[in-house]
């Protein structure tokens, strides 16, 4: 069997030094807000190239803390808009509407499935605040036009890079590209923990200090509290691993673009759309997804020949029961990916000879 992702594949290469950062955890006594924080946050706002790095407990965290400390600041109000990709995951969507902010949905591109800019400016209304760019996939979801709607009508730029940890853009990372930015390390992330696990970026000092606060029960100072927050950190013992892995990030990421790059040059099925990859930089190959109008067969025909694939996401977020208020709103473009899209197997201890046999499979698909 292929696996599409192989967790403990990925980490037992690592399994040495990740022993090593969890025994000097259990002897430290320091279990959570201790020095490994405090090197990862230093060691990530450097690999990023941001001013400051907040370690939270998880990338919905990360992205609610985000939105709280707008509001805090008097940057948001109740009842303003976040525009979003309409087929974002949705945990781009859950910390807008909880801060009781206004999700506007946009549609994607076709051509790597990261929000349409040439929709954007439509959607803008007096009520916009900001933008929230999801860099789905791996890919880098920034663009000049994106920039410029934002400094042409006051926006906020935030990114959600779950998906796209060392992902470039002209030289600079995601997560460093918009005021304020989202983490998740979950497991199978291309950062990943070995739990929950996230963080903020930014390189606003201020907000930095209110996400800090705000997620350390609102509180600063011990026993006393300005906000009324919530507890959101990073343990020193995900600290630890994540320095550990973040050595390995860049060189698992180029492994994880050449499966892509074999993909993308061997599949000659007519019948499977493959994304089209501009700027190498710009994928990091979280995920490589396909669309395909058999893609319930193809699953199977898949599984049946030992290739295990995965879908994402099959039901988008205004199909969802927690926003049936939305379930009408036309968005063809997202719906067409969530029923069409397959996910291949890709990640940084894939062989040569597992992508092989995947093509080999694909090809033969229909004939």
């Amino acid at each position: 069997m292929i696996k599409y992702l192989d967790l403990l594949r990925i980490n037992e290469q690592h399994a040495g030094e990740i022993e090593q950062a969890m025994s000097r955890v259990l002897h430290s006594g320091q279990y959570l807000l201790g020095e490994e924080n405090r090197l990862f946050e230093d060691n990530y706002s450097r690999y990023i190239g941001t001013s400051h790095t907040v370690g939270v407990a998880n990338g919905l965290d990360a992205l609610r803390l985000i939105l709280r400390a707008y509001i805090e600041l008097g940057v948001m109000q109740e009842g303003d808009e976040v525009i979003v990709p309409a087929n974002t995951y949705i945990a781009s969507i859950l910390p807008i509407t909880v801060n009781r902010l206004v999700p506007v949905l946009v549609e994607p591109n076709m051509e790597n499935y990261q929000i349409d800019d040439s929709r954007i400016e439509e959607a803008i209304t007096q009520k916009t605040k900001a933008i929230m760019i999801v860099h789905l996939y791996g890919f880098c979801a920034y663009t000049e036009k994106i920039g410029e709607l934002c400094r042409k009508y006051n926006l906020k730029l935030i990114e959600d890079n779950a998906q796209a940890h060392g992902c470039l853009w002209h030289g600079r990372k995601t997560g460093s590209l918009g005021d304020a930015a989202g983490h998740s390390f979950y497991p199978s992330k291309n950062l990943g923990a070995l739990g929950d696990a996230g963080a903020v970026t930014t390189n606003d000092r201020q907000l930095a200090e209110v996400v800090r606060t705000m997620a350390n029960y609102g509180s600063s100072e011990k026993y006393i509290f300005k906000y009324q927050g919530i507890n959101s950190r990073l343990d020193e013992l995900q600290a630890a691993i994540l320095n550990v892995k973040l050595k390995y990030l860049d060189s698992e990421n180029e492994k994880r673009r050449e499966t892509a790059r074999y993909y993308i040059d061997n599949i000659k099925n007519k019948d499977i759309i493959l994304p089209h990859v501009r700027d190498w930089g710009a994928y990091v190959s979280h995920i490589f997804p396909t669309l395909s109008t058999q893609r319930d067969n193809l699953q199977s025909y898949l599984a049946d020949n030992g290739v295990e694939t995965q879908i994402h996401y099959p039901v988008p977020p205004h199909k969802q029961e927690c926003y049936r208020e939305w379930s009408n709103q036309p968005f063809p473009f997202t719906e067409q990916i969530h029923n069409e899209e397959l996910s291949l197997p890709i990640s940084p201890i894939m062989d040569l000879g597992e992508a092989e046999k995947v093509v080999e499979l694909l090809n033969k698909f229909g004939s």
